[in-house]
């Protein structure tokens, strides 16, 4: 096989193909052999018939058609082997000469990759959600386990927001009940906004006995409708003092209001760190996605786009749930539901492109004891032995495939360690914290490895 490749524009080279006639025989037999355990010739067994009695009943155009057929992918993927080159879309391939007799060519335009540079990637900031819980949250949270522990009282006087107000409430049209919004002796707490714009403000001031008699637009419609509201009573929600008493009946595993607050300290804490954490990959790979300042070609978005299309549905049908009814209960449309995944896959795309282009930039090396240890934990999660996966890679040829993969693993995770971090007013947070170890860790720790895969 003999094989060039022309650049061309818009991210595209041209590979020439030759087969010289002698090499094309042997394709030649090959597919006699394919169409021999195909058809059925009397005496024969399937595909033990001669190439002279195969050929005598078909002719040896019909092999020449299939061997050009089979041919094509396997010499193409040969050229594109040996000229590196790193296709994104099947190629647009057109047979030049050959196709009744002699030397086979054909040309193969492909799409590739296009190599970019990610200009400010050394200066990244990352906004990220502040992990400190301030006194305010830590009184929200106070707060509202006392009120779960309130007790209702009635009141004579008029409601005012925050207190609580037992109604039998009508809602009509046309003087037709409207679902949802007909009950008796419903507690509702005023300034909720449960029910429509408007409702609150016309229980604030009422008092126990009245009757309110009004229209408005019920959440979530745009029709509006009749009200008659009936205020049976008036209540204020009493909350209990917090004292170490109240705690040890109530929170027997505490037996101080110090002791609680300082657990519920910590776990408020403990949370807000996971947020943090839960968030980091995601970040970097949008402010790396925002630093890219091409298009994200269509081909791999598409390709992308196609993937996660049908990763959904298939994680959807182990579920037993039908993509339709789903959709239907989120209030979606195939249309909108597909430009939701499309936008991740632009995302995706961009990521790809980046975490090379700074991959090369920082010469970020994949070593033999990195794909080594990538072996081995694929072998851990597949239940096969390090060695059944390395033949696997390799008789696939997807060994460099793998290793791309590793080395923008190992960049997102360079990335990780030298971005800066900051909270929403621009204080900068220890990368101790934000990643949950230190340096020194890192130095044993590849949780990251893993990450751009599900950023992508």
């Amino acid at each position: 096989m003999k094989s060039t490749i022309e650049a061309l524009e818009g991210n595209k080279v041209k590979l020439s193909i030759e087969l010289e006639e002698a090499e094309f025989d042997r394709e030649i037999d090959a597919a006699f052999r394919k169409i021999a355990k195909e058809i059925r010739l009397p005496g024969f067994r399937p595909g033990k018939a001669p190439r002279q009695v195969v050929e005598a009943r078909i002719g040896k155009d019909a092999a020449r058609t299939q061997a050009i057929q089979d041919a094509i992918p396997e010499y193409l993927s040969r050229a594109v082997r040996e000229h590196d080159v790193d296709i994104v879309a099947t190629p647009d391939v057109e047979l030049k000469e050959g196709q009744e007799a002699g030397v086979v060519k054909f040309d193969a335009t492909c799409e590739i990759r296009p190599e970019i540079t990610v200009p400010g990637y050394t200066g990244l900031r990352i906004e990220l959600p502040s992990p400190e819980v301030t006194d305010e949250n830590l009184e929200e949270v106070i707060i509202g386990e006392r009120r779960r522990h309130g007790v209702l009282t009635d009141v004579d006087r008029a409601a005012a927001t925050g207190d609580y107000v037992i109604v039998d409430l009508a809602g009509l049209r046309d003087g037709e009940p409207v679902v949802g919004l007909n009950t008796e002796d419903w507690t509702y707490e005023i300034g909720r906004g449960w029910v429509a714009p408007g409702f609150d403000d016309q229980l604030i001031g009422a008092v126990a006995g009245a009757e309110l008699t009004f229209t408005a637009t019920p959440n979530g419609t745009e029709i509006p409708a009749d009200f008659v509201v009936k205020v049976q009573k008036v209540q204020t929600l009493d909350l209990p003092e917090l004292t170490d008493e109240w705690i040890q009946n109530t929170i027997p595993e505490f037996d101080s209001v110090a002791a609680w607050k300082d657990s519920t300290l910590e776990r408020l804490t403990t949370g807000r760190l996971n947020q943090m954490r839960n968030s980091v990959v995601d970040k970097v790979t949008d402010g790396l996605a925002e630093l890219v300042d091409i298009e994200a070609p269509e081909s791999m978005v598409n390709g992308d786009l196609q993937g996660r299309v049908q990763n959904t549905i298939s994680q959807f049908q182990q579920q037993g749930i039908a993509l339709d009814q789903w959709l239907s209960a989120t209030g979606q449309d195939p249309e909108s539901f597909i430009e939701g995944l499309k936008a991740q896959s632009q995302k995706a795309v961009k990521v790809d492109l980046a975490l090379r282009a700074v991959g090369v930039a920082q010469k970020i090396e994949v070593t033999d004891e990195d794909i080594e240890s990538e072996y081995e934990m694929i072998a851990v999660r597949v239940q096969q032995s390090p060695a059944q996966v390395r033949k696997a890679y390799e008789q696939n040829d997807a060994v460099q495939d793998l290793t791309t993969q590793i080395r923008k693993s190992k960049t997102l995770d360079w990335l990780l360690h030298n971005v800066e971090f900051v909270d929403a007013d621009g204080n900068t947070l220890e990368r101790d914290t934000v990643l949950g170890h230190s340096d020194h860790d890192h130095d044993h720790d590849h949780d990251h490895d893993h990450d751009t895969k599900d950023a992508e």
